[in-house]
């Protein structure tokens, strides 16, 4: 590695540390796997850091955070190692006993299984993070009507199934 890159990489990991480490705390609930997780983006970041635009990666890093993290809960739901009270699913549904539990967690398994994966970032960054319409395109690289696009057909697809 080339010494500029490293120290480059260096004032980057100094900078954006911290915003990474709270993004994941935040979607985690976890301080071990969020230092973890965190670790993991930077990694990532080393690795491919000459194929990458590192001039403001502020974007990247975070996008990198909430992906690496949901593919975490997402991985640890598919092996049940999830304990309910550390579920970011029962979060959203605002449960109130444990049958509603199961079923929204097979709602939300159902709706976003036909779908991209960045549609569930696209749901936890604005109704999760609570970011605008504008503020979400920007994080996952896309446009603003392609996320109100998204948003929408999740909202049609899950109100089709909870009627049947």
């Amino acid at each position: 590695m080339k010494s500029l890159n490293r120290e480059k990489f260096e004032i980057i990991y100094l900078q954006y540390m911290p915003m990474v480490l709270r993004r994941c705390r935040f979607l985690l609930k976890n301080e071990e796997e969020a230092l973890d997780v965190t670790q993991d983006v930077f990694i990532r970041i080393l690795s491919k850091q000459d194929s990458l635009d590192l001039e403001s990666p502020s974007s990247l890093l975070w996008n990198s955070a909430t992906r690496l993290c949901l593919n975490r809960i997402r991985n640890k739901n598919r092996r049940d190692l999830n304990r309910p009270t550390d579920d970011l699913l029962s979060q959203i549904a605002s449960l109130q006993d444990e049958r509603d539990d199961y079923e929204h967690q097979y709602l939300l398994s159902k709706l976003f299984q036909s779908e991209p994966a960045s549609s569930r970032t696209i749901a936890v960054l604005h109704f999760i993070d609570g970011m605008t319409f504008e503020e979400t395109a920007q994080n996952v690289g896309l446009t603003v009507s392609q996320v109100r696009y998204r948003l929408n057909n999740l909202q049609k697809k899950l109100k089709s199934m909870e009627d049947k």
